[in-house]
C-alpha cells in the first residue's frame, strides 16, 4: 500500500492525500474522513517520503565528517559536539543522516548528490584535515549548512569554532605568569588550518612576552595519535635540550608525551610542565592530571543546533560564530591560575 493507491482509492489525487497527511486546512471535511477512513482499514502508515511532499522537509539533518583524518566518530572532541547538537536539534524535531566518506576523493564521493537524493533539509560539517573537493560543493550549494572547525563560505553557510588564537595565548601567558620561560609546543607535521592558527598565535605571543622561538623546542607529529606523540617527545628527549614546559595541540599528543616523559624517568612538572587542549575526560585520569584548554563542546553543539535551524527555516543570515575557550590547570603545569 502506497500513497498513490490511497489516492486511487479515495478518488482523489496525491497532492490531496499528502495534503490530509500534514495536516493541511484546505481539505473539505467529507474528503479528509473518506481518506482517514481508508488509511485505517488498509493499515497504511505514511512514509517519510509521502510526508515530505507538501511540506518540501524531510526533517532529515545530514551528518559530514570531512577529511581524510582526525575527523571521526571516535574523536572524544567531536563526539561532544555531535551529542550536544543531536540533542538540541532533537527537541526541533529533527533526526540525523550520517553520510559515510568511506570513497574519500573518488567520484562516487558527491555529498551534494546524496543530500539531494535524501532531501536533508541541512547539513552539519564536522572538519578534519584534506577535507575532500565535494564538500566544498556541499557548502557552495543552497542546502542550509553549518560547519563545526571548518571556515564555510556558501551564502546559505555559517560556521563555528573556539578561538584558536586565545587558546594558545592563554596557554603561554598562564605559563608565562607561573615563571616558565623557556616553552615548546608539539604539533602535527602537516598542514591544518586549526593547528596553524595555533602555532601562528603560540609564536607571536612567545614574542609578546619576549620569550624565545626556539627551533628545537618546536617538535611534530605525523598525526594527533598518542602514539606518534610520544615518538615526537622521545625524539625530542633524546637531544638533550628540553624547555621548561610544552604546549601540545591536543590532549591526545599530550598523553604520548607523558609516556615518553615517564619512560625516560622525567619528572612533570618537575622536569617540564606540559599543557594539552580540547579537555577530553582522560585528562582528568592521567598521572599527573593533565593541565588543557577546555574547548566549549556542549556550547558549539547547541549554537550549530539552532543555527542551522534557523537558517532552514530562513529565520536568520549566515554568520561565523567564535566561541571562547577555558584554561584547565590541573598537576601538569604545575601551578594553578593566577
Amino acid at each position: 500500500m502506497n500513497i498513490k493507491m490511497i489516492a486511487q482509492m479515495a478518488g482523489v489525487s496525491v497532492a490531496t492525500v499528502s495534503k490530509i497527511i500534514n495536516n493541511y486546512s484546505d481539505v473539505g471535511e467529507e474528503t479528509r474522513q473518506r481518506v482517514l477512513k481508508i488509511m485505517d482499514e488498509t493499515g497504511y502508515k505514511p512514509s517519510s517520503s509521502a510526508k515530505t511532499l507538501a511540506t518540501k522537509k524531510s526533517n532529515l539533518i545530514g551528518v559530514v565528517f570531512a577529511g581524510e583524518l582526525n575527523s571521526d566518530l571516535n574523536h572524544p572532541f567531536f563526539v561532544k559536539v555531535i551529542n550536544s547538537f543531536k540533542k538540541q536539534i532533537g527537541v526541533f524535531g529533527y533526526d540525523l543522516l550520517l553520510f559515510s566518506n568511506e570513497n574519500f576523493f573518488s567520484e562516487k564521493e558527491d555529498y551534494l548528490a546524496r543530500c539531494r537524493h535524501f532531501q536533508v533539509d541541512g547539513c552539519i560539517i564536522i572538519a578534519g584535515d584534506q577535507v575532500e573537493p565535494s564538500v566544498h560543493q556541499l557548502d557552495q550549494s543552497d542546502i542550509p549548512c553549518i560547519g563545526v572547525d571548518i571556515k564555510l563560505s556558501g551564502k546559505n553557510s555559517a560556521y563555528i569554532m573556539s578561538d584558536n588564537e586565545k587558546i594558545s595565548a592563554k596557554v603561554v601567558e598562564h605559563l608565562y605568569l607561573n615563571g616558565y620561560r623557556k616553552i615548546g609546543f608539539l604539533g602535527i607535521e602537516r598542514h591544518s588550518e586549526i593547528t596553524s592558527l595555533r602555532e601562528n598565535a603560540f609564536r607571536e605571543t612567545l614574542k609578546t612576552f619576549g620569550l624565545a622561538v626556539n627551533p628545537d623546542w618546536f617538535v611534530y607529529s605525523s598525526d594527533y595519535e598518542e602514539e606518534n606523540g610520544y615518538r615526537a617527545v622521545k625524539q625530542l628527549i633524546e637531544k638533550g635540550a628540553l624547555p621548561e614546559a610544552m604546549f601540545a595541540v591536543s590532549d591526545l599528543l599530550a598523553f604520548g608525551a607523558i609516556r615518553a616523559m615517564k619512560e625516560h624517568g622525567l619528572r612533570i612538572p618537575g622536569d617540564m610542565a606540559l599543557i594539552g587542549c580540547d579537555d577530553i575526560d582522560a585528562c582528568r585520569y592521567t598521572d599527573p592530571a593533565l593541565s588543557t584548554v577546555k574547548q566549549d563542546t556542549e556550547k558549539i553543539g547547541r549554537l550549530a543546533a539552532m543555527m542551522l535551524y534557523d537558517m532552514v527555516n530562513k529565520q536568520m543570515d549566515p554568520s561565523a560564530i567564535v566561541v571562547e575557550a577555558e584554561l584547565v590547570a590541573r598537576q601538569s603545569c604545575g601551578k594553578t591560575l593566577p
